[in-house]
């Protein structure tokens, strides 16, 4: 047996939609960094999951390219993890169709994921969009992961993904899947807010308030100074608004602990300037960001590295997936071609 094949797997993946932001990074790409060393990871890039809201695929090849760069210029090393594209492994698709059998229409129009793209995309209520969390459990499942690092927002469609494992288990009488869970490394699932303390950063909405991985220096001073502040406290040990607190948060997430104790000191004393610590948390971004999107971009250039990585990926997650399947077949009883 393999040293990999002796370690808990795990399962996450990233749409291929755009370009990879720092909620990204610390939902959910910091944690896959750390896991590379410790777990089986079979980490992919979403294509699928992008048809449901972005039916147009020409420009598709593209961002699955960058998102791969991302990846790469992110830390994951391709020698110790399995990164792959989604639409390359069918088992996915096969298994998306039998958990279907299992799904109640009832209890996906309930996902909040769902609520959302009906609300925001009310021309283009597709089965594909009803049916987001029963391909994402498939993505899990056909892996048999135990764990999946996710940022908050996931928490239920993970949910989604156990109900599923426990209900072809008990409908077929076999322990095929185990129910996954979401984690962490011990810290609560973190969720990154966007600059204007309204909601997340998205690949999609709201991009001023978003930080990309891909940002220019410029670029990142000027969305961070347009962040949402106030006058300031009035008198000491005031409380926080939650748009202040989410300054204070990206500021743990990317500045050292003397900037962090400065600039809180200075709130509770009544005496901060925002534009001050706004400044200050621009420079620290770029010097986050820029040696990510250096790497990315150079990365990107190299199209033969990017196929060979994709390739190899591939190969090892469908020999993955077609083990789960067979086990699929054999405790559903559909193994017709096999029998004597």
């Amino acid at each position: 047996m393999s040293k990999g094949s002796t370690r808990e797997i795990v399962v996450s993946g990233i749409r291929s939609t755009g370009i990879l932001h720092l909620g990204n990074y610390f939902g959910a790409m910091r944690n896959y960094v750390r896991m590379q060393d410790d777990y089986n990871c079979f980490f992919f890039i979403a294509d699928w999951h992008s048809l449901t809201t972005h039916p147009d695929t020409r420009e598709l090849s593209e961002s699955v390219h960058r998102v791969l760069a991302e990846y790469l210029a992110c830390g994951l090393d391709p020698k110790k993890v399995t990164l792959y594209v989604q639409s390359d492994i069918p088992e996915i698709a096969e298994l998306y169709l039998l958990l279907n059998m299992l799904a109640y229409k009832g209890e996906l129009e309930k996902t909040a994921s769902f609520k959302d793209k009906v609300r925001n995309q009310p021309d283009n209520v597709n089965a594909g969009l009803l049916t987001y969390p029963v391909l994402m459990a498939s993505d899990i499942l056909v892996h048999r992961a135990v764990k999946v690092p996710v940022g908050k927002d996931q928490e239920q469609h993970l949910e989604v993904a156990r109900n599923f494992a426990h209900r072809f288990n008990h409908r077929y009488g076999l322990e095929v899947f185990p129910e996954p869970y979401a984690f962490n490394f011990g810290q609560d699932l973190l969720k990154v807010p966007s600059l204007d303390g309204a909601g997340k950063m998205s690949k999609s909405e709201n991009q001023m308030a978003t930080l990309y991985l891909g940002d220019d220096d410029d670029v990142i001073r000027k969305k961070v100074m347009k962040a949402k502040t106030d006058n300031g406290p009035t008198e000491p040990n005031t409380p926080m608004p939650d748009y202040i607190e989410n300054l204070f948060l990206l500021m743990r997430l990317v500045s050292d602990n003397a900037t962090l104790l400065h600039f809180t000191d200075a709130y509770n004393n009544a005496s901060i300037r925002y534009g001050d610590m706004k400044k200050a948390l621009a420079e620290d971004m770029i010097r986050f960001i820029a040696p990510i999107r250096e790497s990315a971009r150079e990365l990107e250039k190299n199209k033969g590295y990017l196929h060979q990585v994709m390739k190899e990926g591939a190969d090892k997650a469908r020999a993955s997936a077609s083990a789960t399947l067979l086990e699929v077949r054999k405790a559903m009883g559909m193994m017709y071609s096999f029998l004597p």
